[in-house]
């Protein structure tokens, strides 16, 4: 496999074209953004990290039967991936309110929610990736009812996968956010990453925050908690 000239690059990650047209690469960076990359960083390892935890959970939700890009990773911080369009959506899954949305409703952050509540937001950095619904992803051309049905049976199916995985790494899944592209045949799949970069995870006995909201807020020790997930996702998924 020859990894060719860059096609894409976004805040985390860098994507090269191969000699197949229908795989792409993937690579991980060490650069940490935040606030649609108005605040940024970095720290070494970062990409690894990512890499290997993305690869973790998607092997995990594979075994599950659920279908993503991932073909193998071929790096510390590089996979091979299906060349997928990706749908322009970023879709949220919250199981408790927290940051931005907490906020905005005058709620208490962790405020459980009766159910799942499933989001749609338009990606655009410039646009700093606004809210959009269901009806304006359709009259915009963005996706279809059908697509829009299909993501929200995807994520609360992934979601009712990954709160026990991360249960049994005495983490608490407070809310996610993904991207799902479509393949040459049509069919949805689990695109981009699932990391402390795009998952709010909480300590289960202490509350303490172990994703990017450390970056965020200036908590510090963002690397040790980064690592922390990988270490406690592989000592789980070491066993199954």
């Amino acid at each position: 496999m020859m990894k060719g000239e860059l096609l894409y690059e976004g805040k985390a990650k860098k994507v090269f074209v191969t000699k197949n047209p229908n795989e792409v690469v993937v690579e991980y960076k060490n650069s940490l953004t935040a606030f649609n990359a108005q605040k940024k960083g970095e720290f070494e390892g970062k990409g690894r990290i990512n890499c290997e935890i993305t690869c973790l959970i998607f092997e995990y939700l594979k075994s599950k039967g659920i279908s993503t890009h991932l073909k193998k990773k071929i790096s510390d911080t590089e996979i091979l991936v299906d060349k997928v369009q990706i749908i322009p959506l970023e879709v949220v899954l919250r199981n408790r309110l927290a940051g931005s949305t907490a906020k905005k409703f005058g709620r208490d952050e962790g405020t459980a929610l009766p159910r799942p509540l499933v989001e749609f937001y338009y990606k655009d950095d410039a646009l700093a990736d606004p809210f959009i619904s269901d009806e304006q992803a359709d009259v915009l051309g963005f996706a279809t009812p059908g697509q829009m049905h299909e993501l929200k049976r995807q994520i609360l199916l992934i979601n009712e996968k990954l709160k026990p995985l991360f249960k049994s790494a005495g983490l608490d899944l407070i809310d996610f956010k993904l991207e799902f592209g479509t393949t040459q045949a049509g069919d949805i799949v689990l695109a981009d990453e699932m990391t402390p970069d795009t998952a709010r995870l909480w300590d289960l006995k202490s509350g303490e925050k172990m994703d990017k909201d450390r970056f965020r807020r200036d908590l510090g020790s963002v690397q040790e908690s980064y690592e922390e997930v990988l270490n406690r996702l592989q000592g789980v998924l070491s066993g199954k």
